[in-house]
């Protein structure tokens, strides 16, 4: 049976992917998906045993993101942030319902989500739909759906789990423990961008 694919996009994460992919189970095939990075991310991820492919230039998360759903060939995808926010023995927690053919997407859930305007799409989100954590980047979903996905937004928060909803997808998630990382500046003004997809899901679809 083929390795699951772990899909991780990486913008600039010179000093910790490396770490990441090497903490990743061996029974799991490492993508990462480099967003044009200017520092050294890209020999580091490749130096810790990862598959490399590189976009152009920087076209955000989302893009790499897709990128990585088109390269990966089995039937099920993993996603994780290349950070090292993520517990590499979550994994198996979010894969195994989807093995089980009992979901077709599965969320690793947050206990605690740090931003304010992250915490308002979620809470946004749950009007429609009963998950913890829309805004995770830690999830395992099938090929099919994820291919099929248009992310057409402003970040995945909310909007990538009510989409795949919209296409008849069966969703759950399961507790995951996370580490403290230094996240990038500049996120809340995404949210406040999501805020309106997030309402256009809502109102529309």
């Amino acid at each position: 049976m083929p390795a699951t694919p772990v899909v991780v996009p990486a913008y600039n994460e010179a000093g910790r992917i490396g770490t990441t992919v090497t903490e990743l189970p061996d029974e799991h095939s490492v993508l990462v998906v480099d967003d044009g990075s200017t520092d050294a991310t890209v020999s580091e991820a490749r130096s810790a045993g990862a598959t490399v492919v590189e976009q152009p230039h920087n076209k955000e998360y989302i893009a790499a993101l897709k990128r990585g759903f088109r390269e990966a060939s089995t039937d099920i995808i993993v996603t994780f942030d290349a950070d090292g926010e993520h517990r590499p023995s979550d994994i198996k927690k979010l894969t195994r319902p989807i093995a089980a053919d009992k979901l077709d997407l599965v969320l690793g859930a947050r206990s605690t989500i740090p931003r304010p305007s992250e915490r308002l799409l979620n809470k946004l989100t749950q009007l429609r739909l009963d998950v913890q954590d829309s805004g995770t980047g830690l999830r395992a979903l099938r090929r099919s759906l994820a291919v099929d996905l248009a992310l057409d937004t402003a970040c995945t928060c909310g909007t990538f789990v009510l989409e795949a909803a919209a296409r008849g997808a069966r969703i759950g998630d399961v507790p995951i423990k996370t580490r403290s990382v230094q996240k990038p500046r500049g996120i809340a003004w995404k949210h406040g961008a999501q805020l309106f997809h997030v309402l256009r899901y809502l109102l529309f679809s």
